[in-house]
């Protein structure tokens, strides 16, 4: 189904080459001085009906315990952030590199925690057998690509932090609460690749 590769390569390429107006940042909260890169990997799955490979974090990481995100981690020595999401993936979920289909890196996002995050988008076969590591990985699932993409399916709210109000984005899945960074990089996603409008795709 190289359908939904060739519909994102082209979404990809048509959101990129113009503005989109604002996009959610944590950079006003961030110490500048403790920012580390980090890559992670929007892993579509070629379906009919694509989803997002997701995962929960162990409550006992010291970074973003028990929280939805994408594989990924920081940059090791001379790596770029495609090499480390791959490995991230692999070492995540045992996700070949050479069964990622690549399609570009988009928006960076940095974190209030120290992160400057550069998400690296791809489509990924939908029967992959997927071994999570427990040492990284509490477990994982699935969500349509299309409820990611919808900005009428998360909830708006705002939080009193590091002296000042700021805003996140939410939404529940089959139980899990997908929130924070990973919210956010979705939703600047959506507002580069316009998934939903039919017309461009």
């Amino acid at each position: 189904m190289s359908a939904i590769f060739d519909r994102l390569v082209h979404l990809f390429e048509q959101g990129h080459a113009q503005d989109v107006g604002p996009l959610m940042s944590d950079a006003r909260f961030a110490d500048l001085d403790r920012t580390a890169d980090a890559a992670v990997l929007i892993a579509v799955t070629e379906r009919e009906n694509p989803t997002v490979l997701l995962t929960q974090r162990p409550r006992t990481m010291r970074d973003h315990p028990g929280q939805v995100a994408f594989p990924g981690g920081k940059l090791d020595e001379g790596e770029d952030a495609v090499e480390a999401a791959l490995r991230e993936a692999w070492e995540e979920l045992a996700i070949p590199r050479e069964h990622v289909r690549l399609i570009g890196t988009t928006d960076r996002y940095q974190t209030g925690t120290g992160f400057d995050i550069t998400p690296v988008l791809a489509v990924v076969p939908h029967d992959l057998p997927i071994r999570p590591d427990p040492r990284e990985v509490e477990s994982w699932f699935e969500c349509p690509l299309d409820k990611l993409m919808d900005a009428s399916q998360w909830d708006r709210n705002e939080v009193f932090w590091k002296g000042a109000m700021r805003e996140y984005l939410e939404m529940d899945h089959e139980g899990y609460r997908i929130w924070g960074v990973t919210a956010a990089i979705c939703w600047n996603l959506s507002r580069r690749i316009a998934w939903l409008d039919r017309s461009h795709g």
